[in-house]
């Protein structure tokens, strides 16, 4: 894991703009930060990397990587390095060093645009060929690691932190106003529907592509992998069997580290079932680490402690403490996210990851994608009764939603067992109460919902938008801020795209049983995941209240939140005091809040 940053174009960068944006990267990099500049009559090119050291720790894996030919600065991981590397050297390449930064490096002069196929992991890089003054730009297949650019007239100038990219340049970023109203009325879904960012003139090379960017202004955009989602006739217990075949091998692969490495554990089955797959199946002995909010509907202790006695490992409880100057501490990672962080769980998560980062790990494993997987969320019962309207066991998965999850939704929307049989283009869920929320801006704010067609089923379209636009990309962009932060690595073993293309073949009649979502994954992991996890229909995840952390009554939390600000140019402020006054505040009216709250810290500081 690292940073990397770099520009093509026609204008020399000054030392210090170098240096300033090596810096900017350090904590994505502590261990080495170097770059390297090609200067041709046609082009001026320069290649930054900061480096986390976590395969290979010696200097001999340092970046930028590059030979006679050519040059590579990356970010990231290759998980099945070490089956490629065999490849490779049946093909004639000679190694000189055991990491995986090699690999890709001669992965790319073997193979080219081809060389993404024989890989299996998370990246960003920029890949140069000296000679042709080409340059590659290209992200990983579910945009784990992130790569931000701005173009103007011949120049590019990209990064993996928007810092950089302000540091390369000497400029300070436009914030997009229009994002930051969508953000706030339409909440953390809506973020990477329109491909805008936070500032007017920042893109992000998309997930699965390749930018290939040659001399005299030409460039050419590519998708490189686009999943097959043809649903085959396994039976359940090849379902299941094939699951568990596949996690377990992503599982093993994303355990290869020469550092100390750790489980986000909640009381959700996500992160339990990796927990208990690398304990029981994979015998090794871990750490995990948790947070427990004391507000009952996010308590997940009882769950948590029942993981730690089964698999006898060592845990971290982080205990929520209202004491603590969670403003402030918001305030700074906002700083360095460069953005509002997305919702109160990301909050919550860096605290965990400072507790990771506080004992010495360096790499962290997480949940992450398991509900656009195997399903998960509450609507998607829905979606899985819609289609099963005319299957013969329909009115038992009827009764046993009726029985086991109508009683535990909240939301008044999601009540309907027949909402999609009705009105299959129903999403008011999504963008719940936006015109309530949009009355708090003084022009008002409001987007129409839409959606990618990637499936002909309700269900399955559900979670390929939310895998592809809604929920997953916030929670990477979350995930790999919040651990650069205390420089640690996230890794996602659900984000394995054999995992995820097997996941897609099986048919819907199996992704539920008996009232319970993720019906594959629980019994995939049957005799490894405790039961009183494996079990459980509640939804899970890091979550906690909004009064768990800020004290509305406070007057040091009331002067930060309602002193003279920017974002007043837009919001009302005192519909925000009269919101700050009530005693309890309904969940969609406490996430607004959190919104908000981020909003102005990222503004102030612009």
């Amino acid at each position: 894991m690292c940073g990397i940053a770099g520009y093509y174009g026609n204008t020399l960068r000054t030392s210090s703009q170098v240096q300033a944006a090596l810096k900017a990267l350090q904590n994505r990099g502590p261990n080495h930060a170097s770059f390297a500049h090609y200067n041709t009559e046609s082009s001026q090119v320069y290649l930054l990397h900061t480096r986390l050291s976590i395969i290979d720790l010696d200097a001999r894996s340092n970046q930028p990587y590059e030979d006679e030919e050519h040059c590579l600065v990356y970010n990231g991981e290759i998980y099945n390095y070490i089956e490629v590397r065999e490849k490779l050297e049946k093909l004639g390449w000679q190694f000189k060093t055991c990491g995986d930064t090699e690999v890709l490096f001669y992965a790319l002069k073997q193979w080219q645009q081809k060389a993404m196929t024989h890989l299996n992991g998370m990246w960003s890089f920029a890949f140069y060929h000296k000679k042709l003054q080409k340059l590659w730009l290209c992200r990983d297949r579910f945009g784990e690691k992130p790569l931000y650019y701005k173009k103007v007239g011949r120049d590019w100038v990209f990064a993996s932190e928007v810092k950089a990219i302000e540091a390369l340049t000497s400029e300070k970023e436009e914030v997009n106003y229009d994002q930051i109203m969508r953000y706030m009325v339409l909440g953390y879904k809506s973020l990477y529907k329109q491909g805008d960012t936070f500032f007017k003139n920042i893109q992000e090379v998309p997930r699965a592509h390749l930018i290939e960017i040659l001399p005299g202004n030409k460039h050419d955009e590519e998708c490189y992998w686009a999943p097959n989602l043809k649903v085959s006739d396994m039976n359940y217990d090849e379902a299941v069997e094939g699951f568990r075949h596949k996690l377990i091998h992503s599982v093993k692969t994303r355990m290869r580290t020469d550092v100390p490495l750790a489980f986000c554990l909640s009381g959700g089955v996500d992160s339990t079932a990796l927990a208990s797959i690398a304990s029981k199946e994979l015998g090794m002995e871990i750490q995990t680490y948790s947070i427990i909010d004391g507000d009952p509907r996010y308590n997940e202790s009882d769950n948590i402690e029942a993981t730690i006695k089964d698999l006898s490992c060592k845990n971290t409880l982080i205990h929520l403490n209202l004491k603590e100057n969670h403003l402030d501490a918001l305030e700074n990672l906002i700083h360095y996210h460069d953005s509002p962080v997305a919702t109160i769980t990301y909050y919550i998560h860096s605290l965990l990851i400072r507790e990771v980062a506080k004992d010495g790990i360096k790499v962290s494993i997480s949940g992450t994608a398991a509900d656009e997987l195997v399903t998960g969320y509450y609507d998607h019962f829905l979606g899985f009764l819609a289609e099963m309207k005319d299957h013969p066991d329909y009115c038992h998965h009827l009764s046993a939603w009726k029985e086991h999850i109508l009683p535990i939704i909240r939301n008044p929307l999601l009540q309907d067992p027949d909402l999609y049989v009705k009105n299959p283009q129903f999403r008011e869920h999504i963008y719940f109460k936006q015109d309530v929320f949009s009355s708090y801006l003084k022009q008002g704010f409001h987007a129409e919902f839409t959606e990618g067609n990637y499936h002909s089923s309700i269900l399955r379209n559900r979670m390929l938008n939310e895998l592809f636009h809604e929920a997953t990309p916030v929670i990477l962009h979350e995930d790999d801020l919040n651990c650069m932060y205390y420089s640690v690595e996230n890794r996602s073993p659900y984000l394995d795209h054999e995992l995820m293309e097997f996941s897609y073949q099986i048919p819907q009649k199996h992704l539920m049983q008996d009232g319970r979502a993720k019906s594959i994954l629980r019994d995939a992991t049957k005799g490894t995941l405790n039961d009183q996890v494996r079990l459980d229909r509640r939804k899970r995840g890091f979550n906690a209240a909004l009064h768990s952390l800020v004290d509305f009554q406070s007057p040091q939390s009331r002067e930060k939140i309602l002193d003279q600000s920017p974002i007043y140019d837009i919001v009302d402020r005192n519909k925000i005091e009269a919101a700050m006054n009530e005693k309890e505040l309904p969940n969609s009216f406490s996430k607004f809040l959190f919104y908000f709250i981020s909003s102005k810290l990222f503004l102030d500081q612009r």
